[in-house]
């Protein structure tokens, strides 16, 4: 048990690690950290909704996760090798086209919940 209990500690304890770089060294990261942030602080000023709140909740962590993701593919693909490749072009534009797609979402749920309230 306590085996088990080291080995998940020491899994916690490379995620932060993993948290703490992509916020250090991804200017987008801290973009989304700020913007994430700013809604939380607008969802407290505009008193919004249990339900609204979930939404907000889910597609921030979605945000956070698909840009970790991003991170991790370029920082894989830049591993693999810095030379010009189609492949790894792809996989960098795929991955960087999941989070422009996540980014229109969120705007437009942000729409959604706040416009109303702001009219």
């Amino acid at each position: 048990m306590i085996h088990k209990a080291k080995k998940h500690t020491i899994s916690l304890k490379h995620a932060l690690d993993g948290l703490k770089w992509a916020y250090g060294t991804q200017p987008n990261y801290r973009v989304h950290v700020f913007l994430s942030l700013f809604v939380i602080v607008s969802g407290i000023f505009f008193n919004i909704s249990y339900t609204e709140w979930l939404v907000l909740v889910l597609t921030i962590s979605m945000g956070l996760i698909v840009e970790t993701v991003n991170t991790a593919i370029e920082s894989t693909t830049d591993a693999i090798t810095r030379e010009w490749k189609e492949e790894i072009k792809i996989a960098k534009d795929v991955a960087a086209a999941a989070m422009l797609t996540h980014a229109i979402a969120a705007l437009v749920i942000a729409a959604i919940i706040f416009v109303p309230k702001m009219l």
